[in-house]
């Protein structure tokens, strides 16, 4: 049972971050990829690696656009050297490092696409220039050169012996679920941490794994999770708002629904979705947090008093979910009230849950 934590990409903190994140407990920490608001992950997963030593490293989320597969699994792999075989490529679609390039997420059958040339990289193996995704337009076929030798495929030829890094698919909507369940070594639910939702994101994927010739048990199951575990439920509805409006985003995204949702679920869920402002992304005080109400983010996230906390978890690990991707207040944050309620997970709900 892994437990990580989420962190921005800050070059100066990620190695306060992580030995910090170690020492309290953590299973791994989580960094942004979202190249207009923070800085690169790979250079805070590297400075991370370098202040612990068995601490998770993971990118949450990068995407299928803003690099190229060749590009991100070279990154990848120079954590994994540097950490000796810690690092996670955590990929989506796309959301926040897109649509500060004025794009929404990646085409469906680009993503896939770019799944299986990473997966094919990581392995060690080659990527037919043909399916590499660039286009003449941009730059020619290396033939027009007239060299006297060049490769004839693509492929990572540093990185020999290392062990494979796993890539893990944030995954909301059913299609996404299916193409995480064929190409992703676990799938990474963002449904929110009610029950029904994650019941139905796990049949989706277990489903698209048989009919694509895969043992669905071979597909790792995680999840996001929005947690703030406060005994004052007022302060811990705040604290948890920002962050679920965030990830309740995902579920409406393109505006209808990925789930099960009752009707007033699904009205919340609509409103979210027409007064999202990703100028206030993951931020208090943004529109978006007007239209979450208390009932909808007592189910959608797990907010409340550390026993509440462990059993909403616990019927979570029940349906096999192996792996938490909190989010909500850390050691990191500034409040007190914040401070309060990260203490109250890592020395209450932590150690509960590993009994």
């Amino acid at each position: 049972m892994e437990f990580w934590t989420s962190n921005v990409a800050a070059p100066t903190r990620s190695a306060d971050f992580a030995r910090r994140a170690e020492e309290i407990g953590w299973d791994g920490m989580l960094v942004v990829d979202s190249q207009n608001l923070s800085g690169d992950p790979y250079v805070c997963l590297a400075l991370g690696a370098t202040a612990s030593t068995k601490l998770g490293l993971m990118t949450s989320v990068t995407n299928p656009v803003t690099r190229h597969p060749a590009v991100t699994a070279t990154s990848a792999l120079s954590v994994q050297k540097l950490s000796g075989g810690r690092m996670v490529v955590g990929i989506g679609r796309g959301d926040s490092a897109l649509a500060y390039l004025g794009r929404a997420p990646a085409r469906l059958k680009w993503f896939e696409q770019y799944l299986a040339n990473l997966q094919t990289y990581l392995r060690g193996d080659e990527v037919s220039f043909d399916a590499t995704g660039i286009p003449d337009s941009v730059a020619p076929p290396v033939d027009n050169l007239g060299l006297a030798d060049a490769p004839t495929a693509s492929a990572i030829t540093w990185a020999g012996g290392m062990a494979k890094v796993p890539v893990e698919v944030s995954a909301t909507g059913e299609k996404v679920i299916g193409i995480s369940a064929r190409h992703a070594d676990r799938v990474m639910l963002a449904l929110g941490a009610e029950r029904k939702r994650l019941l139905w994101g796990i049949e989706v994927a277990r489903r698209a794994a048989t009919d694509a010739g895969r043992d669905p048990d071979s597909v790792g199951l995680g999840a996001y999770v929005n947690i703030v575990c406060h005994d004052d439920q007022d302060v811990a509805r705040e604290l948890a708002r920002a962050g679920t409006g965030l990830f309740a985003r995902f579920s409406v995204m393109h505006g209808s629904v990925s789930g099960p949702a009752d009707e007033a679920q699904q009205q919340v869920f609509e409103d979210l979705h027409d007064r999202y402002d990703m100028h206030a992304h993951g931020q208090r005080g943004g529109s978006q947090t007007t239209a979450l109400t208390n009932e909808f983010m007592d189910r959608f996230a797990i907010i409340g008093p550390v026993d509440h906390c462990v059993e909403r978890l616990g019927e979570l690990i029940e349906l096999g979910v192996d792996k938490f991707a909190v989010t909500g207040p850390n050691f990191n944050v500034r409040s007190p009230q914040g401070r309060d309620a990260a203490a109250q997970f890592t020395e209450g709900v932590l150690p509960a849950l590993r009994l």
